[in-house]
């Protein structure tokens, strides 16, 4: 069994549903996943221990949040190369933090990302039957990168 980092942002509590609904698919993939928000994370000692990482925070004026901003210099000290990962975002205007986190995970962090790409959902979505099933896919593709 491999150990998931879920590390999120959530301004409004949709972005933290999506972060618990992912780790349900992690875990029916037969991986433990910890869910932490990334104010719990101060330094890069923080993301030791764990297999892959999973990152999500809401699009907020066609940005990341400043707080996801400064988690992921942390997170860029934790040398995270070939780690497995993925990204997660919502939304109600426009979606752009999904790919913005995903890219950076890749390019900057060099981690195996999931093929999927990030998984961006519209926050109208997220509590509906679809939106959860998304999400516990996403977390299932991503535990199924182990195997």
């Amino acid at each position: 069994m491999k150990k998931v980092l879920i590390a999120y942002f959530s301004r409004t509590g949709n972005t933290e549903k999506m972060a618990q609904f992912i780790a349900e698919g992690v875990r029916i993939a037969g991986h433990q996943a910890d869910l932490k928000p990334i104010s719990d994370i101060r330094k890069a000692k923080d993301l030791e221990g764990y297999d892959g990482f999973i990152f999500g925070c809401p699009t907020y004026h066609r940005d990341l949040t400043a707080g996801m901003k400064t988690f992921l210099f942390i997170a860029e000290k934790a040398n995270l190369w070939a780690k497995i990962g993925g990204a997660f975002a919502s939304y109600t205007h426009s979606g752009e933090s999904g790919t913005m986190l995903y890219d950076t995970m890749l390019h900057v962090f060099k981690m195996d990302m999931v093929d999927l790409g990030p998984l961006v959902l519209k926050e109208a979505v997220i509590s509906e039957s679809d939106g959860l099933k998304a999400c516990q896919e996403y977390g299932k593709a991503v535990g199924k990168k182990f195997h």
